[in-house]
């Protein structure tokens, strides 16, 4: 059955942080049009599974921050995935899991208790139309999201405004995120500009992820990356993952709102299957860098994507 702008989740108390994200856009970025979309897209694919949708649809991030919302679909089934505290009409609930919710149930969201993003699918997906081909909300620019503010009183609306009862689906075990203060990379292609020191420096010391990161980049500090020229290269295209090192030798690793091109000399990239755990890293968290091949990072995201695929074939459709 077709939504409409009254069906849906009803926002009892919301945060800025929290914005409609899914894989991104893609195809654009030639135009000067960034990617945006998930900070951990892992996570959101894992809340779409336990929903029963397509794994690259919209979902709710949170980041460090929950939100208060009540139901006015006649039905509807969430699925969360992060590290928050849930809650169905005042009691506890399992995260990492999918629940089944009627017209006038309070779902709220807690502060984040481990790694600072979570996702909240609903099944059927949210109804927001796609700019560029994407929903994912980039407010620098004003593309994506919903069309209407995110403030207490207004209602998300849901494509679907029933669903069917069934069993919750659980997140097994093997799927969690792992609690990994080492994150996987491969070497930038403008390796040479670093001395010899400065690589081992970037890859055998420990970095802390500064307060002052956001969803364009994680600043890192920790002991300057020595390099062997002045710190500028001629401006070419920039990716989430890619580390840049400006003059004063302190790494930032490029996450999903990032620009398109850039300036600074990229020391290394972040695996794919470690970028999003890197997005759960709080302000504070220390952790290194562990080099690995491109041909071991095409062998992880096989498996990742392998694993992926096997688990959304168990968890039945809408």
């Amino acid at each position: 059955m077709n939504s409409d702008i009254s069906t849906g989740l009803r926002i009892h108390r919301i945060t800025l942080l929290c914005q409609l994200q899914d894989l991104g856009r893609s195809g654009y970025q030639g135009f000067g049009v960034n990617k945006s979309g998930a900070m951990d897209p892992y996570s959101l694919r894992l809340a779409n599974i336990l929903a029963g949708n397509p794994q690259a649809t919209a979902c709710l991030e949170f980041a460090l921050a929950g939100a208060i919302f009540e139901v006015t679909a006649d039905s509807m089934i969430i699925a969360f995935v992060g590290d928050f505290p849930v809650k169905i009409n005042g009691i506890i609930q399992a995260a990492n899991a999918s629940h089944f919710l009627q017209s006038g149930d309070r779902l709220e969201i807690g502060a984040a208790t481990g790694g600072i993003h979570g996702y909240l699918a609903v099944s059927g997906g949210f109804a927001a139309k796609p700019q560029l081909g994407s929903c994912a909300t980039h407010l620098r620019t004003g593309l994506g999201g919903f069309g209407l503010p995110m403030t207490a009183g207004s209602i998300l609306p849901v494509k679907a405004r029933q669903a069917l009862p069934g069993l919750g689906h659980y997140l097994p075990a093997s799927f969690a995120r792992k609690s990994s203060l080492c994150i996987r990379a491969v070497r930038g292609p403008q390796a040479d500009h670093f001395s010899p020191e400065g690589m081992d420096n970037f890859f055998n010391n420990a970095f802390r992820v500064r307060r002052n990161s956001d969803r364009m980049g994680y600043r890192l500090g920790g002991n300057p990356i020595e390099m062997t020229g002045d710190g500028n290269i001629i401006s070419e295209p920039v990716l989430p993952g890619n580390v840049q090192v400006p003059a004063g030798g302190e790494p930032i690793v490029l996450m999903a709102d990032c620009g398109t091109v850039g300036g600074y000399p990229k020391i290394a990239t972040v695996i794919s299957v470690d970028l999003g755990q890197m997005a759960q890293f709080a302000p504070g968290t220390e952790f290194i860098f562990d080099e690995v091949s491109v041909q071991e990072s095409q062998e992880l995201l096989r498996e990742q994507e392998q694993r992926l695929d096997e688990f959304a074939r168990s968890v039945p459709r809408n």
